[in-house]
């Protein structure tokens, strides 16, 4: 009987706490610059929080805490915000800007970019480096999209290249793999078979993207980190502990250099 009664007692498990909510607003600098800051009123924050990372700005919120809070704490703060932004737009360099951006990141290097003007607003990759071809009139979005296309372009070649060599052995092939960006995670792997990969991987060498295509294959034959997925990881690549070192140690950077070239 003691047990049927524990069957049918109410759980006593502990609800699960509420998720932050999360919301962008816009906020003015000083030099008159407009930012995207990300504000969060989090149950679990015990006070209002204000941090910048390669993401950008971000405001947290306690849940006593009021909008107006926010901002007086935002305005208490301004000179240092002005300042965090500014080291971040330092270590990840200048973001897209026509006929002055010297240099893209591709594949561990950083190859010479050749400005051009043109008809279509477009990306190419030749003998002499990068050269951005696009008429006068075309603007920011237009070039950020067109650099964005370049790196999907590329990440589609370099996964039909390697694909071929890790398919056999396993179950079946991916359904289709996709270019996102990501703030975390560098690839993941749908249920019906849709393969993710993080658009950042493009900027970094390749044998740090070739590892994260292993890596989620792999899941095609076990769906969890066990022993086992491991196994086939080492089998596939080898050297995969320092690649995972690596984007452990420089994923960072990597991504806060995409987010600064195709922000918007």
């Amino acid at each position: 009987m003691r047990s049927l009664f524990r069957l049918l007692s109410p759980s006593r498990t502990a609800p699960k706490a509420a998720a932050p909510l999360r919301e962008h607003i816009d906020v003015e600098l000083e030099d008159g610059r407009c930012i995207a800051l990300l504000r969060v009123r989090d149950p679990r924050a015990r006070r209002i929080k204000l941090s910048v990372d390669e993401r950008g700005a971000r405001l947290t919120l306690p849940l006593r805490a009021s909008a107006l809070d926010g901002q007086r704490f935002l305005h208490e703060h301004r000179h240092w915000l002005a300042a965090q932004l500014h080291t971040q737009a330092v270590a990840n360099g200048s973001g897209l800007l026509r006929d002055i951006t010297p240099a893209l990141p591709l594949r561990g290097d950083e190859w010479p970019l050749r400005w051009a003007s043109g008809r279509a607003t477009r990306l190419e990759l030749d003998a002499g480096g990068l050269r951005f071809t696009s008429p006068a009139h075309a603007g920011d979005a237009a070039l950020r999209r067109a650099l964005q296309d370049f790196y999907e372009a590329q990440g589609r070649a370099d996964t039909g290249r390697w694909l071929p060599k890790y398919l056999p052995g396993l179950p079946r092939p991916p359904r289709r793999i996709v270019f996102k960006r990501t703030s975390s995670l560098w690839g993941s792997l749908a249920p019906d078979g849709t393969l993710a990969l993080d658009l950042a991987l493009l900027l970094g060498p390749p044998a740090a993207f070739e590892y994260v295509l292993v890596h989620e294959l792999c899941h095609l034959l076990h769906a969890d980190h066990s022993a086992r997925f491991w196994s086939e990881v080492e089998a596939r690549f080898p050297g995969w502990r320092d690649q995972r070192g690596f984007l452990r140690s420089e994923g960072r950077v990597l991504k806060g250099r995409l987010r600064h070239l195709l922000a918007g």
